[in-house]
């Protein structure tokens, strides 16, 4: 490494511009405080391209100077270290003087400064090197590379240029650093330059050998990939196949032979019609000889009715004959009995008091009667009359309230009785029976409105129920339950439906008790889990359906023809009874009943022997009429059966007439079709390909397809995967997995060579480390030398732990440099575990600092140091003093003035600053003392 000889300084901070001598071992800078020494410090950081300290930089220093640029520049040692020339430090930049010039130009940028370095063979001055051009200057890391050949390397830089009061910053290493450091300053540089590039070599290699093995596993993805397509564009050349194929073939052959099956299965149809319809015309001659039949019946009923009718004319009018002959003679005999009856009584005042207030009685409740039939009367006449046109039965009044409540609310609602129909009338009167107390369930539209007619309903009072959870009546019900007879055209109550469905339907209680469960006949017996009782409904109440409206008029017009009957017979029997009234009061009056009978004795004799006479002549008449009737009824039945017989004789003539020609037209039409079809299906088939017509292929397509149903079937699955399936139709993956095997193959032989390269490459790393392993253990062992003599030099034993340098990288990576250190006896310490004082931190340090200098071989070099007398005594101060002497570099130190003298005893140059007098632009000029040299070593 080189040495410094001179200084010079331009417009540096307050430097005007001066010159300073540096050709000695040891320069030492003193000054008071603020002086300028770490200033003169940085000046020489900045030549050599390091960092300033105590975070100030080189735009710091020119800016005080207030000029456009600024100068340092500085020369030194370029000799050789030994006889060959080529180891000048400056020999690996074709410098080859014996000294050499290095300057730095700082320049003013517009509001910035820039740096420019340049070194030069001799001594040159600034201005000579101000006419330099351009190409000759470096910037700064062109200029640190140059230095580094030179041997100012980057790790010695770092340490040994320590700011103010760090000297004792080295000891703060850890044993790993330390180790590090050491082998930077000392080692072999070709060495670790051979190892670091067989390793970087291994590491590229490694790094292509990954490389290559994930460009292989990609394209083995990508092959995989490609084969995927090729299978799946193969499988839809497959589907494409088998499609055209069924389109073409399959289904065009199996739909033929179907078709020519079919149209002689359809022939042998056609014959077996032709011979059904001669017995067809057989039996139509022997039902026009049955038509012939009937007709002569009907004739002779028609004429027996006829002669009955006039045998019951005849009767009829003998029967009201002899009832008119009769009617007067019952009449007296009548008349004779109230007499005797009156009579009886009427001697008796008292006898006959009461038998007029007994007549009056019966008159009365005979008139009580009439009123109370008058009033059913009138109500079944108010039903009647209530019925004319309505469609539907209609509901009570608070039914008809309550909806008109509803609707007013603007709530939507039906009722059961107006939704369901009853669709058979058999079973009417079980549905009627089941349903009458749901007649008036109301079932709301919208669910949400549920709480408002509810309170609605709790206002009317409203007795039914309300119901908002409704659902429509299943589309096909068991056909045994009730609910199979109804039909729903609004959605009802899910448990009505439920209990509708569960109701089965019977003939009779004994098939309801065999099926068991719940059942009804349809007398609307009903029996359910609590037991059987009938649900009887009378019909003029029936409800559900326009049925019920005509089923409620027959039922009120029976009751309203009974009324008439009752009212009838009341009516007579009043008449009897006032008549037998009105004699009582006249006998009380004084007209006797005996007078009566005694004056009409003769007339009432005659009328009671000839009464019997008469009542049996009209027995007779009436028995002979009615047999008469009977005769004619079992006649009117004959000739009705004649006529239908006749009439169904003549429909099944007609009909089997009309079915004959229709069966020949039909017939005659599927022939013609038939042998049509026939004909189109030979060409079809004559048209296919022979090979395709081959039996045995036709029995091939039938086992693999089973009929063209199947095959069509197919074509539709088959068509439908290739519309909605993801197929490849590129036929170029096939040519492209062709492609990407080639290129598989040719990257795992490139895989392979560059295994074998790297495996050689390894070799080589190896054979590098051991090299490296070697020089590093010859470096460690100097190094250990030296701090050793250094500590025996300062009266401090120091050892040095040998660290374990076999084995890879990673073993070297944590191998480390322990270093322990015995000051006076009292125990060993090691780098910076706390123990040691901080003179003892100086010392420490500077035997690490030294030793890394200290050099029989190859001496040379420089170090900054700020003010490494600090904390020491006058002793310490001594021992350093020695420290610096005992190597060949060279040393720039500051020292504050106020230090003990023993501080300028190393030094041979000593260079003494100042502070700038206030007021004044450039600082004063720096004392120099220069020690003379021996004259043993002039």
């Amino acid at each position: 490494m080189f040495h410094l000889q001179s200084l010079e300084l331009l417009h540096w901070d307050y430097c005007q511009r001066l010159t300073l001598p540096l050709d000695g071992a040891i320069i030492t800078v003193a000054g008071p405080n603020g002086s300028g020494k770490t200033t003169l410090l940085d000046a020489m950081r900045t030549l050599l391209g390091l960092d300033c300290s105590g975070g100030r930089n080189y735009k710091t220093y020119a800016r005080h100077a207030n000029a456009d640029s600024a100068w340092l520049r500085a020369t030194v040692d370029n000799r050789p270290r030994n006889r060959q020339s080529s180891n000048r430090p400056f020999a690996r930049c074709l410098l080859y003087a014996d000294t050499v010039t290095l300057a730095c130009r700082i320049d003013r940028n517009g509001g910035d400064w820039t740096r420019r370095y340049i070194m030069v063979e001799g001594d040159v001055s600034i201005e000579q090197m101000i006419e330099r051009g351009d190409k000759d200057w470096l910037g700064i890391d062109n200029w640190r590379k140059r230095l580094e050949g030179a041997g100012l390397s980057r790790a010695i830089a770092k340490v040994l240029a320590l700011e103010q009061g760090q000297t004792d910053r080295l000891c703060e290493y850890s044993p790993k650093e330390l180790l590090k450091l050491v082998f930077d300053v000392f080692g072999d540089q070709d060495v670790l330059d051979r190892y670091d590039e067989a390793r970087n070599h291994q590491k590229q290699l490694t790094q292509e050998v990954e490389a290559a093995d994930r460009e292989l596993s990609h394209g083995k993805a990508q092959r995989a990939e490609l084969e995927s397509r090729v299978n799946n564009y193969r499988q839809w050349e497959l589907k494409c196949q088998e499609r055209e194929t069924l389109a073409t073939e399959v289904v065009p052959v199996l739909s033929n032979v179907e078709t020519r099956k079919s149209l002689a299965g359809k022939l042998r149809e056609l014959h077996k019609q032709r011979l059904q319809s001669s017995d067809d015309r057989r039996q139509h001659g022997q039902v026009k000889a049955d038509l012939l039949q009937r007709l002569q019946d009907q004739t002779d009923a028609a004429t027996r009715v006829e002669e009955l009718e006039a045998q019951v004319r005849s009767a009829r009018r003998v029967q009201e004959e002899a009832r008119d002959a009769e009617r007067p003679v019952e009449l007296l005999v009548k008349r004779a009995d109230e007499l005797q009856g009156l009579a009886s009584v009427e001697g008796d005042a008292q006898q006959l008091t009461q038998r007029i207030a007994e007549l009056g009685e019966h008159k009365q409740k005979l008139s009580t009667q009439w009123q109370r039939l008058k009033d059913q009367r009138d109500d079944a006449q108010k039903a009647m009359d209530g019925l004319k046109g309505q469609r539907l039965a209609p509901p009570p009044p608070e039914v008809t309230r309550f909806r008109r409540v509803l609707d007013e609310a603007g709530i939507g609602h039906h009722l059961i009785a107006d939704i369901i129909e009853i669709t058979d009338e058999k079973w009417r009167a079980a549905a009627e029976g089941v349903l009458r107390g749901s007649r008036w369930v109301v079932v709301l539209e919208r669910a949400g409105q549920e709480a408002q007619a509810l309170a609605l309903a709790e206002k009317e009072r409203y007795r039914h129920y309300v119901v908002a959870d409704a659902e429509h009546a299943p589309a096909q019900p068991d056909k045994n339950s009730l609910l199979a007879v109804l039909n729903f055209s609004a959605p009802a109550p899910h448990w009505l439906l439920r209990q509708l469905g569960n109701i089965r339907r019977v003939a009779h209680t004994e098939e309801g008790v065999k099926v068991g469960g719940e059942w009804i006949t349809p007398d609307a017996y009903h029996r359910d889990p609590r037991g059987g009782r009938s649900v009887w409904v009378d019909p003029s109440q029936y409800q559900f359906g326009a049925s019920a409206i005509a089923t409620r008029r027959d039922s009120i017009d029976k009751r309203l023809a009974q009324l008439d009957e009752e009212m009838t017979r009341i009516v007579r029997d009043q008449a009897f009874f006032d008549r037998q009234l009105q004699d009582a009061r006249k006998a009380a009056q004084g007209f006797t009943a005996a007078a009566e009978l005694a004056e009409r004795e003769a007339e009432f004799a005659e009328a009671r022997r000839q009464l019997p006479v008469l009542k049996q002549a009209r027995a007779e008449a009436g028995e002979r009429w009615q047999q008469t009737e009977a005769q004619l009824k079992r006649a009117v039945v004959e000739q009705t059966n004649a006529q239908h017989a006749y009439k169904q004789a003549q429909e099944r003539l007609a009909h089997i007439e009309q079915r004959s020609a229709q069966h020949e037209r039909e017939w005659q039409i599927r022939f013609d079709d038939v042998i049509a079809q026939a004909v189109m299906s030979r060409e079809v088939k004559l048209q296919l390909p022979r090979s395709w017509r081959r039996p045995e292929r036709i029995k091939e397509m039938l086992g693999h397809y089973g009929n063209a149903t199947q095959a069509r079937l197919r074509a539709e699955a088959v068509e439908r995967e290739l519309n909605e399936g993801k197929w490849e139709t590129d036929p170029t993956v096939i040519e492209q997995l062709t492609l990407m095997n080639a290129n598989v193959l040719r990257q795992e032989d490139e895989l392979n060579q560059r295994k074998a390269s790297n495996a050689a490459a390894a070799i080589a790393v190896d054979n590098a480390r051991e090299r490296y392993t070697d020089v590093l253990k010859v470096t460690v062992r100097r190094y250990r030398k030296n701090i050793i003599e250094l500590g025996q030099l300062a009266g401090v034993e120091v050892n040095a732990e040998l660290p374990h340098l076999d084995g890879d990288d990673s073993g070297l990576r944590q191998a480390e440099l322990k270093v322990h250190f015995n000051f006076d006896g009292k125990g060993s310490i090691g780098l910076n575990d706390g123990e040691a004082s901080g003179g003892q931190q100086v010392i420490k340090s500077l035997i690490l600092l030294v030793g890394l200098m200290k050099d029989d071989e190859t001496p040379g070099g420089f170090v900054f140091i700020d003010e490494p007398f600090a904390h020491l005594d006058v002793r310490n101060i001594q021992l350093v003093g020695h420290f610096l002497r005992s190597t060949r570099a060279q040393y720039v130190l500051t020292t504050p003035i106020t230090h003990n003298v023993e501080v300028f005893e190393p030094a041979d140059v000593t260079l003494v600053t100042a502070k700038k007098p206030k007021g004044a632009r450039w600082a004063p000029p720096i004392g120099v003392l220069q020690r003379r040299v021996p004259t043993e070593f002039a």
